[in-house]
C-alpha cells in the first residue's frame, strides 16, 4: 500500500513511517526541514530496500505548498493511507500569547491537513478506498492552562476529522482521530524519560498501524492514549 505521512522527518511521523516500512508499505513523506527529511528517507530506504521511499520538503502551513504536496503525491500513486501529522506547539494563554500565534497555529495544525486532504480526496473517492488518520492531541479533548492557541487549533482539527468521517462513509474511506497525551519527542528537549513518565513515539505508531489493519467493515474512530500516570 501507499502511505503518505506529513511531518515525517522525526518524532511521531518518523515512528509511523518506520512501522509501515517494516511491514512492506511504500512511503511518501514530507516535512519542512529538508535536511532531516532526506536523512530519514535515506535511513528507511537503506533499512528496508524492498520498499519505495519518496520524500519532498514542503511547508504545509502555506496553502499553496499543502496543495502542491498533494498534487506531487497523487502524481506518484493512489493514496491508501494518509497520516496528517504535521503540526507545531507553542505554549501561551489566550490573554497573553503573542499577536498572530492563533493564525500560525491554525495554519500548521489545521489548514495544512485541510488543504492537503482536499487535494488528494478526489482520487481516493474515485478509488472508493482509503484511510485517513488525523493526529490531533489530548488538547483537542480537554483544555488546559497555557494551551491557548494550540488547544484551539487541535479542537478545530478534531472537528475537521469528525466531519470527514461522516462525509466519507459512502466512499468507503475510513477516518480516525488520534489523541495522544505527552509523547517523548524532540519538543521535550532533555527531558529524562528513564522512568517512562511519558509515552514513546513508537506507542502511537503501533496504535495507528493496528487501526489500519482491520477488516473493511471496521473503523476505529478515536484513539485516545495517555501516559500511564496521567497527563503532565
Amino acid at each position: 500500500m501507499n502511505i503518505i505521512i506529513t511531518g515525517a522527518s522525526k518524532g511521531i511521523g518518523k515512528a509511523i513511517a518506520e512501522i509501515f516500512a517494516a511491514n512492506g508499505h511504500h512511503l511518501f513523506l514530507t516535512s519542512r526541514g529538508e535536511v532531516q527529511l532526506y536523512k530519514t528517507m535515506e535511513e528507511l530506504q537503506t533499512k528496508y530496500p524492498a520498499i519505495s521511499v519518496k520524500a519532498k520538503p514542503y511547508d504545509l502551513s502555506k496553502k499553496e505548498q499543502a496543495k502542491d504536496f498533494g498534487a506531487w503525491a497523487i502524481e506518484h500513486a493512489i493514496p491508501d493511507i494518509i497520516i496528517n501529522n504535521a503540526g507545531a506547539f507553542e505554549p501561551g494563554s489566550i490573554y497573553n500569547e503573542r499577536e498572530g500565534l492563533l493564525e500560525e497555529q491554525l495554519a500548521i495544525n489545521l489548514f495544512s491537513a485541510y488543504h492537503f486532504t482536499r487535494t488528494v480526496l478526489p482520487v481516493m473517492m474515485e478509488h472508493k478506498a482509503g484511510h485517513i488518520f488525523n493526529i490531533c492531541s489530548i488538547a483537542a479533548l480537554k483544555a488546559y492552562a497555557n494551551g491557548g492557541a494550540y488547544s484551539i487549533s487541535k479542537y478545530a482539527l478534531h472537528g475537521f476529522s469528525k466531519n470527514l468521517r461522516e462525509e466519507l462513509k459512502p466512499f468507503n474511506i475510513k477516518v480516525t482521530s488520534v489523541f495522544p497525551g505527552a509523547v517523548f519527542t524532540d519538543s521535550w528537549g532533555n527531558f529524562d524519560n528513564t522512568a517512562h513518565r511519558i509515552m514513546e513515539a513508537t506507542d502511537i505508531a503501533k496504535l495507528v498501524y493496528a487501526a489500519s489493519q482491520l477488516s473493511p467493515g471496521a473503523c476505529v474512530e478515536d484513539i485516545v492514549v495517555r501516559p500511564q500516570l496521567g497527563d503532565l
